[in-house]
């Protein structure tokens, strides 16, 4: 199973094929930390990475619960209002499940 750097180089490694761009990898505040942050185009993305190596519990996606959203736009909204950033955004997943490899666009929003 990948590990933590592992599956986050993976994710950015595939993101970068599909045509993003990394601006940032495992970006901290207080309260929050954001694994991967590209631009897909003119789009800001914010990506969790998620790896597991079975579906037991729910898999790599349901580990990505309410309270860990909420983590994640709070770093977003930090990151956005640190770097005077005002371009849309949007909040996607990667989720490693064995060798497989899911690319979840906007898998969550701010309402979250």
């Amino acid at each position: 199973m990948l590990r933590g750097a592992e599956a986050e180089q993976r994710s950015a490694d595939y993101l970068a094929s599909q045509g993003l761009r990394l601006l940032a990898r495992n970006w901290r505040c207080r309260g929050g930390e954001i694994d991967l942050i590209m631009m897909d185009g003119r789009t800001l993305v914010f990506v969790e990475v998620r790896a597991r190596s079975s579906m037991k519990f729910g898999g790599a996606g349901a580990s990505i619960t309410h309270s860990k959203q909420a983590r994640i736009i709070l770093a977003a909204r930090h990151y956005l209002a640190t770097h005077d950033i005002d371009a849309p955004c949007r909040f996607d997943a990667v989720l490693l499940q064995g060798n497989q490899l899911e690319w979840l666009k906007s898998a969550f929003d701010l309402t979250a």
